[in-house]
Parts: structure tokens; sequence; C-alpha cells
């Protein structure tokens, strides 16, 4: 069956945005990716692709934006490469491009926001947003907070967070699980997320990052920010909005639509085996194939084959518990890249 055409049930949705973004070095390339896939599996998609590229400035110690040509290749594929301003992240936190990056779309539309390492793998069409009630991805592990030898505990420093901003907390707990386990709480990884409004949306983001970074909680004064600001405040921001975790419907992010792929060696290793066709059919044109052959992981992992030998060290149905495990065996076996 060829992987382009697979057919999806259609849906009478309310037309979205896709926001990515788009930054020199290794974001450029993802972006490339991105779009590729998007537009394979997606050839009618009715909304806009924007592209949010950080601008440089004070916060930024070198020029943030993408090659020239890249952008024309971006534009070529129907992306709309919009500039912002990084007025209160840049280099010191990257991921703050999330943050600021939404003040660049246009407001009152709905959006759904995508980390530029993800692999579209089917028809977004088929995805019920409820854009009134946003939500953002599950697939997530226990990062954040981090349990410390005086640490007063999840339930005290995420009512911290919500009493600090006059957020209901009660209502965001899952009951089905234990006091005090980190899956009581809402908490979701930023690899996507969505909204109603991306000016209503980022204003409430970059508000509570800037208050959360620059005046900690009392109970949270010993925990790590960095690299965890945007999933503290995430949560914060959707529940304010209306919304909370996603429902069964959504399941196809993260799984047969979109793959969150973040590294191509974790992705060899780990994803199915229509992710990884997808990969490769979307890449093995010659125009897409000249760009992504520029950066080393990419040329590497896809086009030289070191993405099979990766694949060939598991067994999918029997995989390392926990993801540091997996990457040592990765790099063992000297085919690590990021």
């Amino acid at each position: 069956m060829d992987l382009l055409k697979m057919a999806y049930p259609a849906r009478s949705l309310q037309p979205f945005n896709v926001v990515i973004i788009g930054q020199g070095g290794r974001l450029q390339y993802e972006a490339i990716l991105f779009m590729a896939s998007l537009r394979a599996f997606n050839p009618d998609f009715a909304g806009q692709v924007f592209v949010a590229e950080p601008q440089p400035g004070p916060r930024w110690n070198s020029d943030p934006r993408m090659n020239d040509d890249i952008k024309s290749v971006l534009a070529d594929m129907g992306a709309k490469i919009v500039p912002f301003a990084s007025v209160h992240f840049g280099d010191s936190y990257p991921y703050g491009n999330k943050i600021e990056g939404l003040a660049a779309l246009p407001a009152g539309e709905p959006f759904v926001f995508f980390d530029t390492d993800t692999l579209i793998t089917g028809d977004l069409a088929t995805v019920p947003f409820d854009f009134a009630h946003p939500a953002a991805s599950m697939n997530r592990s226990g990062t954040w907070p981090v349990e410390e030898l005086y640490w007063p505990g999840y339930t005290a420093i995420w009512k911290s967070l919500y009493d600090r901003f006059g957020l209901e907390f009660h209502s965001t707990l899952d009951l089905t699980q234990p006091d005090e386990y980190w899956e009581r709480y809402l908490y979701f990884n930023a690899g996507w997320f969505y909204g109603a409004d991306p000016a209503a949306f980022g204003r409430l983001f970059t508000e509570y990052a800037i208050s959360v970074r620059d005046n900690p909680t009392d109970a949270m004064v010993i925990q790590p920010l960095d690299p965890w600001l945007d999933q503290i405040v995430l949560p914060l921001v959707i529940h304010a909005l209306g919304g909370g975790r996603p429902g069964p419907e959504l399941a196809g992010l993260d799984g047969h639509v979109s793959c969150h792929y973040r590294t191509l060696p974790l992705f060899y290793a780990r994803e199915n085996d229509a992710a990884v066709a997808a990969l490769e059919t979307v890449t093995a044109p010659n125009k897409v194939k000249k760009w992504l052959k520029q950066y080393d992981p990419f040329k590497r992992m896809i086009y030289q084959g070191r993405g099979q030998k990766v694949r060939a060290l598991f067994d999918r149905d029997n995989l390392p518990r926990h993801e540091k495990a997996l990457r040592n065996q990765i790099k063992a076996a000297g085919f690590w890249m990021r």
C-alpha cells in the first residue's frame, strides 16, 4: 500500500493553523522534514502552516535565523515564515521560543503547535480538536518536580503554583492515581498543544513563565527550572483557559497521526514499522534529500543506513524500560547522534 495515499476517515472540523519553530542549525532541517511529512499526508490541509522564527537581538549571542535558501524551500512547501522578537528568553532558555513565538500567529484563529522534531504520519483532519478546551501531549514521564531530600512534596509544589495565579487546583487532580504520585497531577509534554487563540494563550504562557522563572514559589525554591519551565507552566495555562487532559479521541497524536521523534537514533530504536516507513518515504524525493543531507545526523541515519543499524539492535516488543538505558545501548554501539 502506498503510504502517501493511506485513507483515514474524514471529519468536518473547524479549520486551524499549525505552527512550528524555525531556527538556524538543527531546527531548520527538522522544519523541512516536518513540512515534507505534513504535505505528504495532508495534501488538502485547510489551514496555514506557520514557521515562527526568532530574530536577532540582545537575548541571542548569534543570529538565530534560518538560512535564506531553506526559508525559500519552506515557503515553496507552503509554509509562511513569521518573525518574532525574543523579549524574555533567547539563548538562556531556547525552549522559550514556543512561548514567545505564539505572538506571531493571527489572533483569534485556532492553532496547533508542534515541536519541530515531529513527523506527521497521518491526516490531521481526523483529529477532533476541541479548541475551546485546550490540551497537550500526555507522552511524558515524571521529570518534574524532582524529589529532593527536604522537598515539601508534589501537592505542596503544584498547589503553590495554582495559588500563585489564582487558579483552582483540586479539579486538576487525577483521583484514580495515589496521592503524592506524579501522574495524579496535571503535567504535559510540550511537544504539542493547541488552543483557540494564540494571542491569549501566548500572553498567559509568557506571564506565567516569567513569574515562575523570576520569582519561584517558596515550595519550589530548590527545584530546577531548566529545561522544565515550559512544562511547569503549560498545565497552568491550559487549566486557566478551560482545558485539561486530552481524551482518547486525540490518541492519533503521539499515535498514527504524529510522532514526536526527538532524535533519530531514538526514533529508529523504538518507533513502529509504519512510522519508519513514513519517514523513509517522505525523505526519499530528491528535492527533500538535497537539503536534509546537509545535516549530518539526517544524512547518516536516513541516507547512509545508520538508522536501520540502530533498529536492528532492539526488539520493539522488549525495549529497555527507561530511555537512559536505550540511549546507553545506542551510544555503546557507536550510533548515537543528535
